[in-house]
Order: C-alpha cells, then sequence, then structure tokens
C-alpha cells in the first residue's frame, strides 16, 4: 500500500492526520524545516467556494503530516491546530452533534500544488468547545495530489507523526472531553508526573502506535497549547533523528 493509501482510515479508526503551526511568513518556516533536514512542499494557496482563506506549506510523511500555515485571519503563531482522520464527515458530523459539540456544516476545502487540485472536507466544532485550539477531522479526497514521493525522502529519516501533546490545567476534565470528541474514551489512562515545579501543569498527550491514537496524560511547561512527536528511520549510520 503506498502514503497516499494509508491516509485513508478504515471506519471505526482514530487517526492523527497531521498538525498545524501557524506562522507570519511561510518561507522562513519552510527555511527552517529544510535546515532540519526535512523536505517542504512548494506553497498552496487554500480556498473555500472561491475564496483565499490561507497558504501553507507541508512536511509531508508516510503517515500524516505536518503543515505550515498562513491563515487570512492571523492568530497567534505556534502550533495552533490539531487534525483526525475520517472515512465520513457527515457522520462524524452527527457524532459530534450527539456528544453537544455544535459541529459547524462540513465545509468543502480545495487547494492546487504543482497543477493538480487537492480536495478534502473538514468537520469543526463550535468555537470554544475545543479550547486548546483549531481541532478537526478531515477526509482526503485526492491524497495521491500530496503524498508524493519527491515529498517524503526527508534527510533526518522521519517517517510519521506519533504523537500530540495537548496542554490542560483540568487534565481529567480535558482528558473525558478529548475522549468524546475522538470516541476513544477506552484509550484513556490517566498519569501525573513524579517531580514538578511550579510553573508545570499536567497535559494529555495523544499517542498514535499503528496508526492508533491512545492518550495519556503527562506534564508540561507554561507553553503554547499543543506540541508533536514524530518517529524516525534508523539509518545505516545510526538514528535517522
Amino acid at each position: 500500500m503506498d502514503a497516499a493509501e494509508l491516509q485513508r482510515p478504515p471506519p471505526g479508526e482514530l487517526f492523527l492526520d497531521h498538525v498545524s503551526h501557524f506562522v507570519r511568513d511561510l518561507d522562513a518556516a519552510a527555511g527552517l524545516l529544510e535546515q532540519l533536514g526535512f523536505v517542504v512542499a512548494p506553497v498552496s494557496v487554500q480556498e473555500v467556494a472561491g475564496s483565499r482563506v490561507g497558504a501553507n506549506r507541508c512536511v509531508m510523511l508516510e503517515q500524516g503530516y505536518i503543515e505550515i500555515l498562513t491563515p487570512t485571519l492571523q492568530p497567534d503563531p505556534g502550533l495552533r491546530l490539531a487534525c483526525f482522520g475520517t472515512p465520513d464527515p457527515e457522520g462524524e458530523r452527527r457524532r459530534l452533534a450527539d456528544h453537544g459539540f455544535e459541529p459547524q456544516p462540513v465545509v468543502d476545502l480545495q487547494r492546487e500544488l504543482d497543477s493538480n487540485t487537492v480536495r478534502f472536507k473538514v468537520v469543526r466544532p463550535a468555537s470554544g468547545k475545543m479550547p486548546e485550539g483549531r481541532i478537526q477531522y478531515v477526509q482526503h479526497l485526492t491524497p495521491q495530489h500530496i503524498w508524493r514521493k519527491e515529498y517524503l525522502g526527508h534527510a533526518n529519516g522521519v517517517v510519521d507523526l506519533r504523537a500530540l501533546f495537548v496542554v490542560a490545567d483540568d487534565p481529567p476534565q480535558a482528558a473525558a472531553r478529548w475522549a468524546r470528541f475522538t470516541g476513544s474514551a477506552s484509550c484513556w489512562a490517566m498519569s501525573r508526573p513524579r517531580r514538578r515545579s511550579p510553573a508545570m501543569r499536567s497535559a494529555a498527550v495523544i499517542r498514535r502506535t499503528s496508526r492508533r491514537v491512545a492518550p495519556v496524560p503527562g506534564s508540561r511547561s507554561r507553553m503554547p497549547p499543543s506540541a508533536s512527536r514524530s518517529r524516525c528511520r534508523p539509518s545505516s549510520e545510526g538514528s535517522g533523528c
């Protein structure tokens, strides 16, 4: 199975599709990623109903990807978006509505990349329902246009998106809410760090293993609301990282 097909999760599987860093300068951010050994895809302009809503560049991985994004309405820079994959956006929307997330209508998005039209559907909860950031679901309709061989060979050996670390001041409450949002209550477990400074809090850690996501709380400092972790492929010289 090629990388594009790996991005189509089967029904019932929780799948961490991508995380997005909001930035003010796409090319400057891309340059830093290239210094870290990533291949960064070209600029792609995003549109909704023919209107520009932002532009991005992406680090495509064999499973998942890392996006750098300049939305038209520029929020504070940082890791502000986490997205899970779904094969059924309308069904996901109904499930979120049943759990009180008041989801917006499914949005049809598209962007141009190397003369190809990339199309996808997005489901988002109402504003404030997931206060940690822009948390959403996506269905990729044309994954073959973005998961391309020339974008996947990273010199640093990184091959997939492994974990999402979510800041929460009240871990039990946040864990319960994320469990409802992701439909994965059985995957959540609670733990506390052994040592904590006054500036440390607890956080939820959503791990992706064998293309599944299991949340486990950890610890955090007072930093932006999320962080991500990737897996590297070992090289002949040692770790790809």
